[in-house]
């Protein structure tokens, strides 16, 4: 027992996990821990299970009614939009700035091995992510503008009834204020240190300057982000439908580049990550202080924040989509999932791994290991490539975290105060540009723990439902 207590909290045991640094982070260490990251893994095997494990069994029927259909979908009605404007909605929150800095991050402090347990948490968030967008659908109901609403507060309303409501309100609550953490404050925040970085790379600029900068990118942000936001789902899915793609393809095409360019080195890298899954210190070296238990938590641990697979929010979006069935829906969600995490995530992971010039094993690290590798291929013009990556994937980011926080919002106190927290949302957007926040990461993390942990009681008491749906749905496809 002393044996595993030592491999879930560390060498100093839960002592020495609450006696290191500020607060927040102790409390953040604590909530996303490695026994959160294994109720995470635990609730995906039980959902696949039960839903029959359609991201193995069926992934191609998945392509082809997703991709295959793109074009040929519903368009969405009154009040709706269509699925694939849903997707990209869930997709622009949970293609982020985590895709770069935090994929960099989990290699530096977890080895190569970090990305094989990033994939390992896809493929089992890939059954999450197909149950509670499932659910999301079949429970969702009209909100009083027409529009459809739901995720997780209503599917636990509507699917355990009244008495677990205590459980959607606490999910609502942690809701609205993660989204302005997670998805609001850091997300503005890397943006205008990336253009900053890439900025003061061409020209010198003054502390003044800088600050002015900053400002000017937080006002920019801000009036993006109230003028979509007042114009309500339909016209967040259709900026969504048009930045995803542009921001997935200028990522991919500088990707592609850097490893065509480095292709000798593709092999090696790949092996690493085979290897380091198992034996990190026989890729890095014992020196650098990486474990097998450091590559598991930081791979899964990257693996949740970038699909968001069990985290309840993506349903909010999905829930709009005009669709046949709850289950064709989740079919998109597995898709956001792969898209997301084995193809995005991976693209970074092999940049960094063929073209950083040094990985710094055992320390934090973020974006430079991106511009590292990125530099390899392009140059002095890596900083500024990464600084328009960042911005396609923070901004989208958050525009769909308002939607989410004003969901939660107005769940809790209706839709009139919805409209007051999208106005207190754009000036975080502004705060956040200009802060520095070292805290607030850590906050924002914690507030995303807790809004999981109702979100994954909810969807093991709903399993046997989402099972239902699922066997119903591909039944009928037969």
């Amino acid at each position: 027992m002393e044996r595993w207590m030592r491999w879930i909290f560390g060498e100093n045991g839960v002592g020495g996990l609450l006696g290191a640094g500020g607060v927040e982070r102790r409390v953040n260490a604590l909530v996303w821990g490695p026994p959160a990251l294994a109720l995470m893994l635990a609730v995906g095997v039980v959902l696949t299970l039960r839903c029959g494990a359609p991201q193995f069994t069926r992934f191609g029927q998945v392509l082809r009614r997703t991709l295959g259909g793109v074009g040929r979908g519903r368009r969405g009605g009154p009040g709706g939009v269509s699925p694939g404007k849903a997707m990209c909605t869930a997709l622009a929150a949970s293609i982020g700035t985590g895709n770069i800095a935090g994929v960099s991050g989990a290699i530096a402090l977890g080895g190569p091995g970090a990305v094989f347990w990033m994939w390992v948490s896809a493929l089992v968030g890939m059954g999450t992510k197909f149950a509670e967008v499932t659910l999301a659908v079949h429970y969702r109901q009209r909100g009083s503008r027409g529009e459809w609403v739901g995720g997780p507060m209503y599917y636990i309303q509507n699917g355990l009834g009244r008495r677990w409501r205590w459980l959607a309100w606490t999910f609502a609550l942690f809701g609205g204020l993660a989204a302005f953490g997670i998805g609001n404050m850091t997300q503005v925040n890397t943006i205008a240190v990336s253009v900053d970085r890439a900025v003061a790379g061409a020209i010198s600029l003054t502390a003044g300057q800088r600050r002015a900068l900053a400002l000017a990118i937080g006002v920019v942000c801000a009036g993006i982000t109230l003028a979509v936001l007042a114009g309500g789902t339909k016209r967040i899915g259709d900026v969504c439908a048009l930045l995803v793609p542009v921001m997935a393809l200028v990522y991919t095409a500088a990707s592609l580049a850097v490893l065509l360019c480095r292709r000798e080195a593709l092999p090696g890298a790949v092996g690493a990550i085979v290897r380091g899954a198992f034996r990190p210190e026989a890729v890095v070296g014992g020196a650098a202080g990486i474990t097998l238990r450091s590559a598991v938590a930081s791979g899964v641990g990257r693996g949740v924040f970038s699909n968001e697979a069990g985290l309840g929010s993506a349903p909010i979006a999905h829930a709009a989509a005009e669709t046949d069935h709850p289950a064709a829906q989740g079919l998109y969600g597995i898709l956001e999932v792969f898209l997301d995490t084995i193809v995005g995530c991976t693209m970074t992971a092999l940049v960094v791994l063929v073209g950083a010039e040094r990985i710094p094993y055992g320390q934090a690290a973020g974006a430079e290991l991106a511009i590292s590798g990125f530099s390899s291929v392009f140059g002095d013009s890596a900083a500024a490539l990464v600084a328009v990556c960042l911005t396609l994937f923070a901004l989208p980011t958050i525009l769909t975290w308002g939607l989410y926080g004003g969901r939660c919002w107005g769940y809790l106190f209706g839709e009139s105060a919805a409209a007051g927290y999208r106005v207190v949302f754009a000036g975080a957007v502004v705060l956040g540009a200009v802060m520095e926040l070292r805290a607030v990461w850590n906050v924002a993390d914690t507030l995303n723990a807790l809004m999981a942990l109702p979100n994954l009681l909810a969807l093991l008491l709903l399993a046997p439902q989402a099972g239902k749906l699922a066997r119903s749905y591909f039944s009928g496809e037969k």
